[in-house]
């Protein structure tokens, strides 16, 4: 690993990670609970099943720009909060899926070849 100054950049706190991703529907079931909502009456309102909602508040399914806006509507919290959550989510278990990061290496490599 390349240091700056001897200090690991990953050990930078800016630069850490959370050792598991935090997915935006935790953040959201937590939401919907301080505020004392059943998600049955969350679904209803935002006119989506409570089995599709579930799933986004148990992390089995993204949260889309369109059940972000939803969120937003039902909610009153900024959509693109939703969003950046969930693209930083989504970077965070995709850098950490082994197979992927073997193919990047491989493109970094033939890269680096040219």
């Amino acid at each position: 690993m390349i240091t700056l100054n001897g200090i690991d950049p990953r050990m930078i706190a800016n630069n850490l990670e959370p050792y598991e991703p935090t997915h935006p529907g935790n953040v959201l079931k937590e939401e919907i609970e301080y505020r004392g909502m059943s998600q049955r009456k969350l679904a209803k309102q935002m006119g989506v099943s409570y089995s599709v909602l579930n799933e986004v508040l148990n992390a089995k399914r993204p949260v889309t720009t369109e059940y972000a806006l939803l969120f937003e509507a039902a909610l009153g919290i900024d959509a693109g909060i939703f969003i950046r959550m969930q693209a930083d989510y989504d970077m965070q278990v995709t850098r950490r899926n082994k197979a992927f990061a073997d193919r990047l290496a491989q493109v970094r490599k033939i890269v680096a070849m040219l």
